[in-house]
């Protein structure tokens, strides 16, 4: 067979992505301080876009006022600046000063205009740090230091200690006895019990820093913490011939303690949340209101723009025609993503009216189709807008996400949303008697009988453990 060259027309369909379209996408999906510093970019980046500034509104000078002489202008100013210099501010002031005259001396004489950017923020001390600091306050030798610096080296984020003595040893050219007294006089370091290898030994070192000395409690804690987990106090008080009242002491001494020490230096910062939106109710119906605060309005640069017009070739005007194109899609997008959020939450408060009028307890199921269907927009849309968006409503902030849940039968044939049986679990279980905690069984037996929600046991441990509650045997009290 022989081979030839031919030409050949075909026609078919494709789905491009244009570059605008992938931001425009892109926008959907930003959370609120995201898009913030996306805007911010853009702003650096296109020279054809700038902010609009909203200049203070001042009320127009007087006739009066525009009629004064110019040297009594500058006679009233050169008063009044002399007024500043000579008036006693402190003694205006009075009993109301928030600090006293004392401290306002030393504010002024080291003004924080006059410091650099780090020097007004304060560092959080990390475990390291802490633990370095009193190493270098402690009497340890140079060798010493060096394998003290290899234990703290070796900790992980809780205080534990995650390598052998023998690989410390190794690791500082020392040997393991050494290691080990430098290793006892680091557990007695604040917080106590940091560099332990085990929760016993954290707890043991603790004891013995406090002066207990109760064979017993001692016992307890070498042997038992697997049985106190659990709360298998009646085999503990057979064993060690001690009644319930004193289980029960020994406990409180226990959770005195801390099995974490190194917990409180732990580097996590707490997560801000700005809303998106909020949501209000006045009168019978609800208004949502979009959070532009610190989102910047945009405009085309009337600079750049009377060039253009003016006109420009070669280069340049390529180059302007795009940042305007680029300017105006971006306007349009943001245009766009506001109009979007706006449509979901409106038929997010349609759907779950109940929620906002009432609480968790009332939340409907509802997954992003019935939203899509309802706005008239594809799911992968509803999806990219209620990701990392928040709605601050009469019951908290909740993120959009948060009321799209799945369904549980009723008895009737109706269905109740998950969250809310989550809730009506959690009530269930913050009521209950400590002596005598409900177990998923229960529950679940109470959600049928007096709600008629069909769920099972299962289900009921599964929603407990997404919750954070321990199940009935870790709950209950001991006296």
């Amino acid at each position: 067979m022989a081979l030839e060259l031919r030409q050949q027309l075909k026609l078919s369909q494709q789905l491009v992505m244009t570059p605008q379209l992938q931001q425009a996408i892109k926008l959907l999906q930003l959370s609120r301080l995201e898009l913030m510093e996306t805007v911010q970019q853009e702003l650096l980046e296109n020279p054809l876009l700038e902010e609009v500034v909203i200049e203070d509104e001042r009320p127009a000078p007087t006739m009066a006022e525009e009629s004064r002489a110019p040297d009594a202008t500058q006679e009233e100013g050169a008063m009044q600046r002399e007024l500043l210099k000579t008036a006693e501010w402190d003694d205006y002031i009075g009993d109301f000063a928030s600090t006293s005259r004392q401290a306002t001396a030393r504010e002024y004489e080291a003004p924080e205009e006059g410091m650099s950017f780090e020097a007004r923020l304060a560092s959080k001390t990390s475990l390291d740090g802490h633990l370095s600091w009193q190493i270098n306050l402690s009497p340890f030798t140079a060798a010493q230091r060096v394998i003290a610096a290899s234990i703290v080296g070796n900790l992980d984020g809780m205080g534990y200690l995650q390598s052998t003595v023998e690989e410390i040893a190794e690791d500082a050219q020392a040997s393991v006895p050494e290691v080990e007294a430098v290793l006892y006089a680091l557990q007695r370091f604040d917080p106590v019990g940091v560099a332990a290898r085990t929760p016993q030994e954290c707890l043991l070192v603790q004891l013995e820093f406090y002066g207990y000395t109760d064979p017993v409690l001692i016992e307890i804690v070498r042997e038992h913490l697997e049985d106190l987990e659990k709360k298998r106090y009646k085999p503990l008080a057979k064993k060690f011939k001690i009644t319930m009242e004193e289980i029960k002491e020994y406990l409180d001494i226990i959770q005195t303690l801390d099995p974490l020490p190194g917990s409180h230096f732990s580097s996590s910062d707490p997560v801000y949340v700005s809303p998106d939106a909020y949501v209000y109710k006045y009168g019978d119906d609800f208004v949502i209101v979009l959070n532009e605060d610190g989102l910047p309005k945009l405009q085309l640069s009337p600079y750049y723009s009377g060039d253009m017009s003016r006109g420009s070739g070669g280069k340049d005007k390529d180059y302007f025609q795009d940042k305007m194109r680029s300017a105006q899609w971006l306007m349009k997008s943001l245009y766009q993503r506001q109009r979007t959020l706006f449509k979901v939450l409106e038929s997010i408060v349609k759907f779950q009216r109940d929620f906002f009028e009432v609480g968790v307890t009332k939340l409907k199921p509802l997954i992003l189709k019935d939203v899509a269907d309802d706005i008239g927009m594809h799911e992968s849309t509803v999806s990219r807008i209620t990701t990392s968006k928040y709605v601050a409503t009469p019951h908290g902030i909740y993120e959009l996400k948060f009321f799209f849940n799945s369904s549980l039968e009723l008895d009737d044939g109706t269905s109740v949303g998950s969250e809310s049986v989550k809730a009506l679990i959690k009530q269930l279980i913050s009521g209950e008697n400590h002596k005598k905690p409900v177990s998923d069984e229960q529950i679940a037996d109470i959600l049928k009988q007096k709600l008629q929600v069909n769920i099972a046991r299962r289900t009921v441990a599964k929603y407990r453990m997404a919750m954070g509650i321990e199940s009935s045997s870790k709950r209950k009290a001991v006296l």
